[in-house]
């Protein structure tokens, strides 16, 4: 293992997650992994009570950030990402449908130095595959062959929430991200695909809740995701 990393930034784009923000916390406390761990919670201006209890928590365990209005997850990573100090940084939705027990195995590749950037590929193995809306699946496909047509990857799953970045890498273009929604993961996408950076996926577990239980992304933005990955290719030329 690659001794000079140090410590792993988690940034937890928060909105309206009352119910589960406080299990994925006990989770990320009870997780054992050969890195500190700096736990950043970006509340995206809540309004059912998660807000409420996020002010409750230890600051000295927690770096809190509190927005003024809502303005979507790209916007809340963008401003955790300014306050992340770790040397690795991962993104972790607070809605417990990906694993926190792939961790490990998400940051190991960096850690013995194959990697740069890691992606957690929900495609990767099927059978750790969990969803009720087929369409999403067909949906996250089709922009992951969009994307990776302009960037020229060869992932299977560019939509991933679990993205683990070496804080040298997010540094080099966290300044140009502009994205406010779901956007987000394809500009960041199209940034890492810029750099002389070796970026890997490994196999994650999912299992997606449905809308009653509170899933946010809707189909009308895999269509955005369309325009920002030809968006973000037109405007780099």
């Amino acid at each position: 293992m690659d001794s000079k990393f140090k410590t792993l930034s988690i940034v937890i784009p928060v909105y309206n997650e009352k119910k589960l923000l406080p299990l994925v916390l006990e989770q990320l406390e009870n997780l054992t992994l050969p890195l500190e761990k700096e736990i950043v919670i970006v509340d995206d201006y809540s309004t059912d009570g998660t807000r409420e209890y996020i002010e409750s928590l230890d600051s000295n365990k927690y770096k809190i950030i509190l927005k003024d209005k809502n303005q979507g997850k790209g916007s809340a990573l963008r401003t955790g990402f300014g306050h992340v100090t770790g040397d690795l940084v991962i993104i972790q939705d607070a809605d417990l449908e990906y694993d926190l027990n792939d961790y490990e195995s998400l940051l190991e590749p960096i850690l013995l130095g194959d990697a740069d950037v890691v992606y957690g590929s929900r495609f990767l193995d099927m059978n750790r595959f969990d969803s009720h809306y087929p369409l999403h699946i067909i949906n996250n496909k089709m922009i992951t062959f969009v994307s990776n047509i302009f960037t020229g990857l060869r992932l299977t799953d560019m939509e991933t929430c679990y993205k683990v970045i070496r804080r040298d890498v997010l540094d080099s273009f966290v300044h140009k991200l502009g994205a406010d929604r779901f956007g987000i993961e394809p500009e960041i996408t199209h940034h890492v695909s810029k750099g002389d950076w070796k970026i890997i996926e490994i196999p994650v577990s999912y299992k997606a809740r449905t809308f009653e239980e509170g899933k946010k992304i809707k189909m009308r933005d895999g269509f955005a995701a369309l325009w920002h990955i030809i968006g973000f290719h037109i405007n780099s030329k």
